[in-house]
């Protein structure tokens, strides 16, 4: 399959990055209390399920992979910057990462207890999100659960030229409307069953949604 043209870009902006995403970006312990509470109830679900581990897709330098682990999880982290896989390894030497891409997981049907998709599918081309949910759906379990959450707008696009201290990147970021995340993680197949909008405190910071969302199937109890 011919890679994305897009992933590029990504690849390239997020090694440049690496180590100085790794010294700014928050731990998840400073998130805000709803994305946190959110994202330790996913963790509480999969890990109740038995179902199989949770994929932690874009995962950076594995910041927010630990979180699920601390709690009990079995995680593994996938991302497209061989450099984060790196920091992650050496950071998190007792938890996987590993380099690939989400509108092509080299991950096997239905394996996955939970699909962990936080601030990583924002610098996917809209065109390409039916994929990348497809994705989601076809590598998890039945009854498994995903997390959906990162920034969301009214089908707007940013292209930064520097980023986390002056670093050079080019890569593009879209912020697509919550209902449009919700008909794409419907029509993959998933019963989306909560939805949280964070509303900004002041101009122009983005908005933020988070969507829980479970796969349908013999995993779920009678």
């Amino acid at each position: 399959m011919t890679e994305p043209s897009h992933l590029a870009a990504v690849r390239a902006s997020y090694d440049t990055v690496a180590s100085a995403y790794a010294d700014l970006a928050p731990d998840p312990a400073a998130l805000d209390p709803l994305s946190r509470a959110t994202l330790d109830a996913f963790a509480g679900v999969v890990r109740d399920s038995g179902l199989g581990p949770v994929a932690d897709l874009g995962c950076g330098p594995g910041r927010l992979t630990a979180r699920p682990a601390s709690l009990g999880v079995s995680v593994f982290g996938v991302g497209v910057s061989p450099a984060m896989a790196e920091l992650g390894r050496a950071t998190h030497p007792d938890l996987l990462f590993s380099v690939g891409t989400m509108t092509a997981l080299g991950i096997g049907d239905g394996t996955l207890g939970g699909v962990l998709a936080h601030h990583a599918t924002h610098h996917t081309p809209p065109e390409l999100l039916p994929t990348v949910s497809a994705e989601f759906h076809r590598t998890s379990a039945p009854g498994g659960h995903l997390l959906l959450a990162g920034h969301v707008g009214a089908s707007t696009h940013r292209r930064p030229t520097h980023a986390y201290g002056g670093h050079p990147v080019s890569y593009t970021s879209h912020r697509l409307p919550p209902d449009h995340l919700t008909v794409l993680l419907r029509e993959a197949g998933f019963t989306v069953t909560a939805q949280l909008a964070h509303e900004p405190d002041a101009e122009p910071t983005w908005r933020f949604a988070s969507f829980l969302a479970r796969k349908e199937g013999a995993g779920l109890p009678a």
